[in-house]
């Protein structure tokens, strides 16, 4: 009886806020001298989760503009914005996701499986936003772009990128969800997320129970691109525009 009425209180749907901290190093060559600036980065974002499927996108910012901010006071950098309305849904039933990205004003539909990390849980625990959370660690090992501006032309890398993951999780919201691309990870929904000893952070600020679950919707076009599919049409896109405006450009970083 006891196991039933405890089964019966966790919640299993409602809206969760996300502060994302973003910390990165700007570097700029100009004339041959390298210059390195520490940039601060936050934004907001809104997790809806029903019926085993979630939806990730952005929240309402308080200025259209994403500013940078230097924490040692130095150069600060006005990026353009991209990517504000994409969109990412989940289904934890069929283990599938798709993703509406948006790349120089072009959307681009992208479908994958869920994959899951390798997780190894910890006995340490804490509380956040009054639920007793679970701390659980990754690494995780991938590629990323890394851009930089060489005598007014921007040049991109691609290079390895080994990421050391904490999340706290609870399983008090017994919902695989979780911030950004960490869905379908962990027996119960994410609160917060270090990502590279502290490079980026996912915070909850608040969890709401009731939400509009009609918006739980996966994203349509025309066409899915696998993620090779849409890494090939994305470094296509940036190569033309680099010939085009001669990398004159500023970038937003994720």
């Amino acid at each position: 009886m006891l196991f039933a009425v405890v089964t019966q209180s966790q919640q299993k749907s409602g809206k969760v806020t996300y502060e994302r901290v973003s910390q990165f190093i700007a570097r700029f060559n100009v004339n041959g001298v390298e210059n390195e600036s520490p940039q601060t980065r936050k934004d907001k974002f809104e997790l809806i989760f029903a019926n085993n499927q979630s939806l990730w996108k952005a929240a309402e910012q308080e200025n259209d503009d994403a500013t940078a901010t230097s924490d040692g006071g130095g150069v600060h950098i006005n990026m353009i914005v991209a990517g504000s309305n994409d969109v990412l849904y989940c289904n934890f039933d069929s283990q599938k996701q798709t993703e509406k990205k948006e790349f120089f004003d072009k959307n681009f539909i992208v479908s994958d499986s869920i994959r899951s990390l390798k997780w190894k849980m910890t006995t340490e625990t804490k509380t956040i936003l009054n639920h007793n959370c679970m701390k659980a660690i990754a690494t995780r090992i991938s590629t990323k772009m890394q851009m930089m501006i060489n005598n007014g032309s921007m040049e991109k890398k691609e290079i390895q990128d080994t990421a050391f993951i904490v999340a706290w999780f609870t399983n008090e919201i017994p919902v695989p969800a979780g911030p950004a691309e960490f869905q379908g990870q962990l027996p119960g929904l994410i609160l917060e997320m270090n990502v590279s000893n502290g490079k980026q952070t996912y915070i909850a600020t608040f969890i709401a129970e009731k939400a509009d679950f009609a918006v739980i919707k996966e994203p349509t076009g025309k066409r899915h691109y696998t993620p090779e599919e849409f890494k090939k049409e994305r470094d296509k896109m940036m190569e033309e525009m680099q010939k085009n405006q001669g990398g004159n450009r500023q970038f937003r970083k994720d």
